[in-house]
C-alpha cells in the first residue's frame, strides 16, 4: 500500500524541505518508488533534486487550479526510483484561487488518487505556514512527520499544529495520524540541543524518532548542488541519519 506522508511543520527554518528530500532520496535508494510532492511556492524541494523551474510549462498550481493531471507534470530526477511534482511561484495564487473550487480541501487528494499505485511513498513539502495548501495536503496524507529544530522554541507552534491535525480528522480526514517528529540541525555538543530533545521526548515520548538529524555544512551546500545529500556528501553523518530516519518511517508504516 502506497504511504502519503505531508512534512508539516508551520513554523520555517526547521529543515522541513531538507527532510522532504533527504528522506525522499533515501526512501528511493531503498528501492522504494518515490515521489516528492512540492506544496511550498518557494519551489526548494523541486530545484533542490536538480529540477530547472524556468523550464517548466506547468505545476502543482495548473493540478491544483486548473485540473491538470498530475501526472503530466511529474519530473523524473536523475536518480532511480524518485520523481518529483514541481512547484513554482505561481504556486503562490493557488491560496485564493482554491476558495473559489468547490470542495478546496479535497483538491490534492483527488489528484494523488489517481497516481498513488504507481509510488511506495509520496512526501508532500508543505509551505511553512497553516495555510490551505497545509490543509490540502493534510486532508490528503495518511500521516504526519513533523520537523523540529533543536532550539529554544521547538515546541512553540506544536499545539497549533496539533490542533489542526484534529480539525483534519473531524472534518476531512478522520485516519490521518501524527507519524512522529524529527528533530533537526541538532549539535550534540551544546548543553541546548541535548536539552531540547528531552523536552520533546517528555512532551511526546510516542511520537519522537529516535533517530537525530545533525547540523551540517555539507547539508546546507547540497541544494545548491541540486543533489540530495545522499548524492553530495553520501558518507557524512547527515546522509548516514537520514538513512536511519528512513529505516524508521518505513518501520512505522507497516
Amino acid at each position: 500500500m502506497t504511504r502519503v506522508i505531508a512534512v508539516a511543520n508551520q513554523k520555517g527554518g526547521v529543515g522541513k524541505t531538507t527532510t522532504s528530500i533527504s528522506l525522499a532520496a533515501c526512501l528511493a535508494e531503498s528501492r522504494k518508488k518515490t515521489l516528492l510532492v512540492d506544496l511550498d511556492a518557494q519551489g526548494n524541494a523541486t530545484s533542490g533534486l536538480g529540477i530547472d523551474k524556468s523550464s517548466l510549462a506547468c505545476c502543482m498550481y495548473d493540478v491544483l487550479i486548473n485540473n491538470t493531471e498530475l501526472d503530466s507534470i511529474i519530473q523524473p530526477t536523475a536518480w532511480k526510483n524518485l520523481w518529483v511534482a514541481p512547484a513554482t511561484m505561481n504556486l503562490a495564487g493557488a491560496e485564493i484561487d482554491l476558495i473559489e473550487k468547490k470542495n478546496p480541501a479535497n483538491a490534492l487528494k483527488k489528484h494523488l488518487g489517481k497516481v498513488k499505485e504507481n509510488y511506495d511513498y509520496i512526501l508532500i513539502d508543505c509551505p511553512p505556514s497553516l495555510s490551505f495548501l497545509t490543509i490540502n495536503a493534510l486532508t490528503a496524507a495518511d500521516g504526519v512527520l513533523v520537523p523540529l529544530q533543536c532550539e529554544f522554541y521547538a515546541l512553540e507552534g506544536m499545539a497549533q499544529l496539533l490542533n489542526t491535525v484534529d480539525r483534519i480528522r473531524q472534518s476531512s480526514n478522520p485516519d490521518l495520524t501524527i507519524d512522529g517528529i524529527v528533530m533537526t540541525m541538532a549539535d550534540s555538543r551544546t548543553h541546548l540541543s541535548n536539552d531540547v530533545v528531552e523536552q520533546v521526548r517528555t512532551h511526546f515520548p510516542d511520537l519522537l524518532y529516535k533517530t537525530v538529524i545533525p547540523r551540517s555544512v555539507r547539508l546546507g551546500e547540497a541544494p545548491s548542488y541540486g543533489q540530495p545529500i545522499t548524492v553530495y556528501d553520501p558518507h557524512g553523518k547527515a546522509a548516514e541519519a537520514y538513512r536511519a530516519l528512513a529505516r524508521e518511517v518505513k518501520r512505522r508504516g507497516r
